[in-house]
C-alpha cells in the first residue's frame, strides 16, 4: 500500500499480536488532561452504564447480526440516565451549554463486548428534524487516551473526547469503514485512483511515525469529500487501543496487514516508487509542522508518556532496535519507553527532510 521501500508481505494477523491489557491513567497523564480541559466532571460514568437490566441483539439495515446489543435499563434509572446523557453530549459538543440541547432525546443505547474498550454507543436524535448523532462511552485506558491525543496533535484531524476517573467519552468518527471501502468503493469511477493511493501512503506514514498499531481495514474509515474536480479522500483512524504497545515494527505499518492486501496492491498498481516517496515526505513535513505548532503541548504529552510503562520491556527493546536499524540512528538504543521512541521518530524525520529532493513524477501521476 502504502509501501515505499518494502513490498508488503501480509504476514500479520490477529494471532500474531499480543492481547493488550487495559492500563490505568497515570497521575502525569491526568494532570495533562486537566490542563487541556479533557478531564471533566461527567454526569454519567462507564460503570453506571454497565448496570443495564436486559439486552437484545442489534441487526444492521439488511437484517444481519452485528457485534452490538441494544441495552435496556429500569424505567426510573432510564429517566435519570437520559438526562445525564444529554448533559454529557452537551459537554462534548458545546462545552456544557444546555440551551442548545432541550430538543434532543436519547433514542438508543448499544453495548459491544468485543474489543478492549467494551464500548457503549449512544444514539441521540434531534426531535425537530430526526437527525441522529452518536457518541461513545468506554472504559478508560491510558494507551487509548495517548492515541487519541497524538491523533489530535499530529494528524490533520481534530478529536473531541473527555475523561473522568475510569470513564472515557469519545465523539463519533464518521466515514466509510476501510474494509467496506475496499469492497465497494475502491474502483468507483468517481474517485481518482491517484488520490486514493496518495492518502493511503500518507495514512501509513502517520501511523508509523506516531506508533499507532493494528490499523487493519476495519479499524479506520475513509472520508470522501466532493470537490469541483473530483472527490477528495481522507483516511482517519478510529481505533486507538494498540497505541505504541507492539514490539514488531511492521505492526505500525498498515501496508503489512493481510486485511489490507487489496489496498496495498492498489497502491503498487497506481504509484511509482518516486511518487510514493514524494507523498511520504509531504506527510513527514506536515507532521513536523503540526508538532511545531503544538510544541509545548506535545512535549508535555510525550513526557507523561515516557514516565510510565505502556508496553512490556521486551516489546520496547525489540521496537527500538528495529527503529534504530530502519532510520540508521543509534539514539533509539538509549530509549527506555515508547514515548521516547515517538520523540526520536519525529527527530528522525526532522533530520531526513534536509535530504535532497525527490525525483520528478512520472507523466500522468501528478496530483
Amino acid at each position: 500500500m502504502f509501501a515505499v521501500m518494502d513490498a508488503p508481505a501480509f504476514s500479520h494477523t490477529r494471532s500474531a499480536q499480543q492481547k493488550k491489557p487495559s492500563l490505568p491513567i497515570s497521575e502525569g497523564l491526568r494532570a495533562y488532561l486537566k490542563r487541556y480541559r479533557r478531564e471533566r466532571e461527567l454526569p454519567v460514568t462507564y460503570q453506571r452504564l454497565r448496570r443495564f437490566a436486559e439486552s437484545a441483539p442489534l441487526t444492521d439495515a439488511e437484517g444481519k447480526a452485528t457485534l452490538w446489543e441494544t441495552v435496556v435499563y429500569d424505567q426510573l434509572e432510564m429517566e435519570s440516565l437520559q438526562d445525564g446523557l444529554k448533559r454529557l453530549y452537551a459537554l462534548l459538543r458545546v462545552d456544557g451549554d444546555l440551551a442548545f440541547m432541550s430538543h434532543l432525546y436519547v433514542d438508543r443505547i448499544d453495548f459491544c463486548a468485543f474489543g478492549n474498550s467494551a464500548p457503549f454507543r449512544i444514539r441521540i436524535v434531534n426531535a425537530y428534524n430526526d437527525n441522529p448523532d452518536y457518541f461513545y462511552i468506554k472504559r478508560g485506558d491510558a494507551s487509548r487516551v495517548y492515541g487519541l491525543e497524538l491523533e489530535h496533535l499530529l494528524s490533520p484531524n481534530r478529536l473531541h473526547f473527555l475523561t473522568h476517573g475510569d470513564t472515557l467519552v469519545e465523539e463519533h468518527i464518521a466515514g466509510i469503514p476501510g474494509d467496506v471501502f475496499a469492497q465497494r468503493w475502491l474502483t468507483n469511477k468517481e474517485l481518482k485512483p491517484i488520490r486514493v493511493a496518495k492518502e493511503l501512503v500518507k495514512f501509513n506514514e502517520r501511523c508509523f511515525v506516531r506508533l499507532l498499531g493494528d490499523m487493519r481495514a476495519y479499524n479506520f474509515v475513509v472520508v470522501i469529500t466532493p470537490d469541483f474536480e473530483g472527490a477528495q479522500i481522507r483516511i482517519r483512524a478510529m481505533d486507538f487501543d494498540q497505541q505504541a504497545y507492539e514490539g514488531r515494527m511492521n505492526l505500525y505499518r498498515p501496508q503489512f496487514f493481510k486485511d489490507n492486501q487489496q489496498l496495498a496492491f492498489f497502491c503498487m498498481k497506481h504509484l511509482r516508487v518516486e511518487t510514493a516517496r514524494q507523498y511520504q515526505r509531504e506527510e513527514q513535513v506536515l507532521m513536523l509542522q503540526r508538532a511545531e505548532v503544538a510544541q509545548e503541548r506535545l512535549e508535555l504529552l510525550l513526557t507523561a508518556m515516557s514516565d510510565v510503562s505502556l508496553a512490556p520491556p521486551d516489546n520496547v527493546i525489540e521496537l527500538r532496535e528495529s527503529l534504530a536499524a530502519h532510520y540508521g540512528r543509534s539514539a533509539y538504543l538509549r530509549c527506555i519507553s515508547v514515548g521516547e521512541l515517538i520523540r526520536e521518530n519525529l527527530e528522525s524525520i526532522r533530520q531526513n527532510v534536509t535530504s535532497p529532493p525527490f525525483s520528478p513524477e512520472a507523466p500522468g501521476e501528478r496530483e
